[in-house]
């Protein structure tokens, strides 16, 4: 799925030159639906809503359909220096490379932005 996605944004330009940013936290925020969102119980779906604003900018939507979780108390917490709590990685790495994460439906939805910016000419 990941793939193919990428492949539409890549030939839509919609982001040139970001293109493994956005595809590093597609793979992240579809992982963490997966895996813990929907406890990875085959009968449930993860959707994934792309928009792309050709050479500016792309948005994602990945939804899980599980309960969610307490968001505000891993972005509060940042990266743990308890190696083997591996909680929260996925979100660091999508805040990271994306420009906006931001979670609602109690967590089980993930909204990210990556923007380029403008290069000024001097």
């Amino acid at each position: 799925m990941v793939d193919r996605l990428m492949g539409l944004i890549e030939r839509a330009k919609c982001v040139p030159g970001a293109e493994f940013d956005v595809e590093l936290a597609i793979r992240e925020a579809m992982g963490n639906a997966v895996v813990h969102g929907n406890q990875e119980n085959p009968d449930k779906k993860v959707h994934i809503r792309c928009r792309c604003e050709s050479g500016n900018q792309v948005s994602i939507v990945v939804t899980d359909e599980g309960k969610g979780f307490d968001f505000l108390q891993i972005l509060g917490n940042g990266l743990t220096s308890d190696t083997a709590d591996v909680h929260g990685h996925g979100i660091q790495l999508m805040r990271a490379y994306m420009d906006a994460v931001r979670f609602e439906r109690g967590g089980s939805e993930v909204h990210m932005r990556k923007r380029l910016r403008a290069v000024s000419s001097s």
